[in-house]
C-alpha cells in the first residue's frame, strides 16, 4: 500500500480502526482470532493501526477484552514496521463520554496503555475528546514532557477544532487531529486550511458513516445485541431514504470504476487531500482487503466537484452526534 505522512509520521494511506474487535458492535471478537486478523491486516500492506485505552467489551465466554492489548500481541515482532495510535481521557458511561485530561490522568493513563500495549513508546497519542475542565495549553505541555521522557514519540487531537488545535499546537506540535469525517458528516472541512498550514495530517474515523457507505445494508436490517449501529440515524428507515441519491451516486461512481462502493467512499477522501488517512474498522479480512484496495481508486477532479455539488444540495440527517468511541 502507498504510504502518507501525517506530519512527519509515515503511515500506510488507509489505517485499520482497531475498535470494532472489542468495542461497541456487539460480542468482542475472541482474542485468538482478533489478533489473527490484525495480523492479516498488516501482512496485507496496513502500516497504522488505531486504538484507544477504552476500548473494551466482552467475549461470548464472559471475559474482558482490551482492545490495546490485543492489537499490541498482534504487532509484537513487527513493532519497528508499524505505527501505533492510541487515545487517553476518556470513559464510557453509557451512551456518555466522561472527560478527563487533567496532567494526573494523562500520567496514569499512558502509563496503563504502555503496558497493555507491551511497547516502550506510543508512536501517536491522542487526547481522546477535549475536555472543558482542562486547557490545551495544560495538555500540550504534558504531552512535551511525554516526548522528552520517549513514552510518546508523536500526539494527536481527537473531535479537535480550530481555536484548540492552535493553541495546543503552539505549545507543542501537534501531528494529527482525528476526527469524525464522511460524505455524511463534512463539517469539520473546515479545518483543511488550518492544517495545512500548520503541516498536520487529518485521520478520518467512520469514514464510511459506521459501514453506511458500503452500500452493504438495506433498510430494516437489524444488528446483534450490542451493536451501536441499531440506533443510528442512518440505519433508520427515514435515514435510508434521505441517502438514497447519495448511495445511488456512489453506486454509480462504482461501477464506472470497477470498484466497490465501499472503495469509493474512501477514495473520493484519499483523493481530496494528500494528508487525509481514513482508518475504517472492519472485523473481516475481506472487508480489510477491499478498504485496502481504495488507495489505488483514483476519482478525477471533476468527479469530486460533481459529488461535492450534489452533497452540498443533499439534506442528509445529522449522523455524527453518537458518542461510541
Amino acid at each position: 500500500m502507498e504510504k502518507r505522512k501525517l506530519g512527519d509520521l509515515e503511515v500506510s494511506a488507509v489505517g485499520l480502526g482497531c475498535m470494532g474487535f472489542s468495542h461497541a458492535y456487539g460480542t468482542a471478537t475472541e482474542a485468538d482470532e482478533a489478533e489473527k486478523n490484525i495480523r492479516a491486516a498488516y501482512e496485507m500492506g496496513y502500516t497504522f493501526f488505531d486504538t484507544a485505552e477504552c476500548y473494551l467489551g466482552e467475549t461470548a465466554d464472559g471475559q474482558v477484552s482490551y482492545n490495546e492489548e490485543l492489537v499490541g500481541k498482534a504487532l509484537r515482532d513487527v513493532r519497528d514496521k508499524v505505527v501505533i495510535a492510541t487515545k487517553f481521557g476518556v470513559k464510557h458511561l453509557g451512551d456518555q463520554l466522561l472527560t478527563d485530561s487533567s496532567p494526573a490522568a494523562i500520567i496514569k493513563a499512558v502509563d496503563g496503555s504502555l503496558k497493555r500495549l507491551g511497547v516502550d513508546c506510543i508512536d501517536l497519542y491522542y487526547q481522546h475528546r477535549i475536555d472543558s475542565k482542562t486547557e490545551p495549553e495544560e495538555v500540550a505541555s504534558v504531552m512535551a514532557e511525554l516526548i522528552k521522557a520517549g513514552k510518546i514519540s508523536h500526539w494527536g487531537i481527537s473531535e479537535a477544532n480550530e481555536e484548540y488545535l492552535r493553541r495546543a499546537h503552539a505549545v507543542c506540535p501537534v501531528t494529527a487531529v482525528e476526527n469524525r469525517y464522511s460524505m455524511l458528516a463534512r463539517w469539520h472541512e473546515s479545518l483543511f486550511p488550518v492544517c495545512e498550514e500548520l503541516g498536520v495530517g487529518f485521520v478520518a474515523f467512520s469514514p464510511m458513516g459506521n459501514g453506511f457507505l458500503s452500500g452493504k445494508y438495506q433498510s430494516g436490517d437489524s444488528f446483534t445485541e450490542g451493536d451501536f449501529r441499531n440506533t443510528m440515524p442512518q440505519y433508520t428507515p427515514e435515514g435510508f431514504e434521505a441517502a438514497k441519491s447519495l448511495l445511488d451516486r456512489v453506486g454509480n461512481l462504482a461501477k464506472v470504476h470497477n470498484a466497490t462502493m465501499a472503495q469509493i467512499s474512501l477514495a473520493w477522501m484519499l483523493t481530496k487531500k494528500k494528508y487525509i488517512v481514513p482508518i475504517p474498522g472492519s472485523r473481516k479480512l475481506t472487508r480489510m482487503q477491499e478498504n485496502a484496495g481504495a488507495a489505488e481508486v483514483l476519482l478525477t477532479a471533476e468527479e469530486i466537484k460533481e459529488l461535492d455539488a450534489a452533497l452540498a444540495q443533499m439534506d442528509l440527517p445529522v449522523f455524527g452526534g453518537h458518542q461510541i468511541r
